[in-house]
């Protein structure tokens, strides 16, 4: 699939439920919990992201950086501009603290104070629900492809991959920057891509452009960090993006 051909469309009218990431946390007095069961269903419902680091039960299980991302978003607003650094990874069970009155510089911590997430923003803020969830739908949309149509590729031209045996990719930051907050549907795409390897460790760079309507209202980053690098094998790596797939139709 080609930058130009890759587009991920996320319409959302006024009739549909607004309320849609509530199945996936629960809160109460704004300490937010996400359990291992929710955080699988939107990994593997909403963001179609099948790496097993999200599977109840996993050895190294945490819960998924979009989702995270998207709690901020439903709870605190959508901002202008916006930047995400991740700090820790949350698991199983683990109560956090979150207030949705925050101010332009605030974390993500559990109630005994580990930060999980640094969070800036900047700009008008809209907490229209219909807005929030067609950017955020389109947005985690976009990080599901990463996988396949982007990493894999991406290794493949620079002779590098991570360990097939434990393929482990994590979000190192996103942030975003909207020209306007008028809009009901969103759409990304993916502008460039970039591999920075220093010794065993890969720092992955994208950038995309987001859309509303066919014009461009925005520009996003997100980077990744990939660890254990070792020598491109073809056959490894195809056997990675075949388990990928395999574990997509079963949970489909």
């Amino acid at each position: 699939m080609s930058l130009a051909s890759w587009y991920m469309a996320a319409s959302i009218t006024e009739e549909s439920n607004n309320m849609f990431l509530s199945p996936y946390f629960s809160n109460n007095n704004n300490k937010v919990v996400i359990s291992s069961q929710q955080a699988s269903d939107f990994a593997k419902q909403v963001a179609q992201d099948f790496n097993p680091i999200h599977d109840v039960g996993a050895k190294r299980f945490c819960v998924p950086g979009d989702l995270l991302f998207a709690l901020i978003l439903t709870q605190c607003g959508l901002s202008k501009n916006m930047t995400f650094k991740f700090a820790g990874m949350v698991g199983d069970g683990v109560e956090l603290a979150l207030d949705p009155n925050a101010g332009d510089e605030f974390s993500l911590s559990d109630t005994r104070g580990k930060t999980y997430l640094n969070v800036s923003r900047s700009g008008d803020m809209s907490r229209c629900e219909v807005q929030t969830e067609a950017f955020i739908r389109s947005y985690v949309a976009f990080s599901g492809l990463n996988f396949i149509h982007v990493l894999i590729p991406l290794m493949k031209a620079r002779k590098v991959m991570i360990n097939p045996d434990r393929p482990l990719v994590i979000y190192e930051s996103m942030s975003f920057h909207l020209d306007t907050l008028d809009f009901s549907e969103m759409s990304l795409h993916l502008a460039s891509q970039e591999l920075a390897i220093d010794g065993k460790r890969g720092d992955v760079t994208l950038t995309f452009e987001l859309l509303s309507e066919g014009k461009i209202i925005g520009t996003g980053k997100k980077t990744l960090v990939l660890s254990g690098l070792r020598e491109y094998e073809e056959e490894a790596a195809q056997g990675m993006c075949n388990t990928y797939e395999s574990r997509k139709l079963m949970f489909s």
